[in-house]
């Protein structure tokens, strides 16, 4: 027999549930950050030195592609992630699964900081860097469904968008610490970077994974989970509740997915391709940081926008500038110039990816109920990452380097990815302002289906 709805905790004293609210969207920003500084260090450095180092004897094109292929290693461990992390995140509870995969993140990003080469170990070096990348993306892979819906879960129905955009900038802030390291030792003789610093940012990760476990250990467990436990009412196996009305899933890794090509795109792709065609390391490093820095600013614009407007207008406002700038902003990226190069990857990257991104985590976290949040906003998200931005650097490595060095197939990659996210809000309701306790046992449907269209 099925449970009967799950009823809405009773809410702490005001004073304290905002104390506890503004300590997990800390949890939630310094743990993504941490994350996805690991995570883009080595996209970051596998575009600068990877290929020489792990895969020596190759054309400097077809290195590029392998040290990206790598990179893609990572993607396809996302959705594994998701589902283990999402499974025993349902099942046992979010916090602690949130503690073990910034610890996996972070001991795996140390180890590539002490891997020998390939003149030291041969085959075994690139053998080795892949499991390390898959190891990442495990971990990852659980890790923003977690923060993000812990942030969520605390926050009240009119600020989700707002709150949850917290753990969203930990994607710009982890980018921007990531950045500002590799600029530091990207500025050592190209010599010595290539012995021993490009290690220095993978080894640095020690350091920031420590305060984030020591922050991550200051939350409680969501609430709305801590009910579902208290009823004994958790999904035996959520993959299978998600996958039974797979509607909201698809819809949800759609959603996602000019977003992330954007971002892979405009991040790392970005720094091969400009310092193929001439700019310095150090330009397009620039770039990179005061790209993160305006996303700093418009993410929680736009995801406060979407709690007054809804989250589907806003998202579809970033595809279609997403689209409509992506030859612009190779042009000017094509220009050699490093001030348009800085406006491009803004215009690209800091405006338009940011604008679809902000919303995403309230968006995908209210379209599953809470029995299986956490596998559900993990595999959608995680699945939008894969195809979005995945194979996206390595797809379009392969076709500039086909097509004489022509960023044309970057600009179409750039918009069909944002068409895919424009055509996919089309099919979706609207979420913002919906309640969060209205789950049955096996509820995966958004719960905008109750909501007039």
């Amino acid at each position: 027999m099925s449970p009967s709805p799950i009823a809405s905790p009773p809410a702490p004293p005001s004073p304290e549930r905002a104390r506890q609210l503004r300590r997990v969207a800390l949890s939630g920003l310094l743990g993504t950050a941490v994350e996805f500084y690991d995570f883009l260090v080595y996209g970051t450095v596998a575009a600068l030195v990877f290929g020489e180092l792990f895969f020596p004897g190759a054309d400097p094109a077809v290195g590029t592609i392998a040290a990206f292929g790598t990179f893609a290693a990572g993607y396809v461990a996302r959705p594994l992630g998701g589902i283990l992390f999402g499974h025993f995140g349902d099942r046992l509870g979010r916090k602690s699964m949130l503690l073990l995969t910034m610890g996996l993140m972070g001991g795996a990003s140390f180890l590539v900081g002490l891997l020998p080469t390939y003149d030291t170990i041969g085959v075994w070096a690139p053998v080795l860097l892949i499991a390390l990348r898959v190891v990442q993306g495990i971990a990852i892979g659980g890790e923003w469904g977690g923060a993000t819906l812990m942030v969520v879960e605390h926050a009240g129905e009119r600020r989700r968008g707002l709150w949850s955009s917290f753990t969203q900038m930990g994607a710009p802030l982890g980018s921007l610490l990531s950045t500002a390291v590799v600029t530091l030792v990207v500025a050592l003789p190209k010599d010595e970077f290539a012995a021993w610093g490009w290690r220095v940012p993978f080894l640095l990760s020690v350091v920031l994974l420590g305060v984030g476990l020591f922050v991550r250990l200051q939350v409680v467990e969501s609430p709305l989970f801590a009910e579902v436990k208290k009823d004994n009412a958790e999904s035996r196996l959520p993959i299978l509740d998600v996958l039974r009305r797979p509607r909201p899933l698809v819809l949800a890794c759609c959603v996602g997915i000019g977003a992330f090509t954007a971002q892979s795109l405009l991040t790392s792709y970005l720094i091969a391709y400009a310092t193929g065609i001439g700019y310095a390391r150090p330009q397009v490093l620039t770039a990179l940081t005061v790209s993160a820095c305006v996303a700093l600013v418009v993410l929680p614009c736009a995801s406060a926008l979407s709690d007054r407007i809804g989250r589907r207008p806003v998202v579809l406002a970033g595809a279609l500038a997403s689209a409509a700038l992506a030859f612009p902003v190779l042009a000017l990226v094509d220009s050699k110039s490093p001030g348009l190069l800085i406006l491009a990857v803004v215009l690209g990257h800091g405006i338009a990816q940011s604008t679809m991104y902000g919303p995403l985590g309230a968006l995908l976290t209210e379209m599953f109920g809470t029995r299986v949040r956490y596998t559900g906003a993990s595999l959608g998200y995680q699945g939008a990452t894969l195809i979005g931005a995945g194979f996206s650097p390595m797809i379009a490595g392969s076709l500039v380097a086909g097509n004489g060095g022509s960023s044309t197939p970057v600009a179409l990659l750039l918009c069909g990815g944002a068409v895919v996210t424009a055509v996919t809000v089309v099919f979706l309701r609207e979420t913002s302002g919906a309640s969060l306790t209205d789950t049955t046992e096996h509820s995966t449907t958004p719960h905008t289906e109750e909501i007039p269209a």
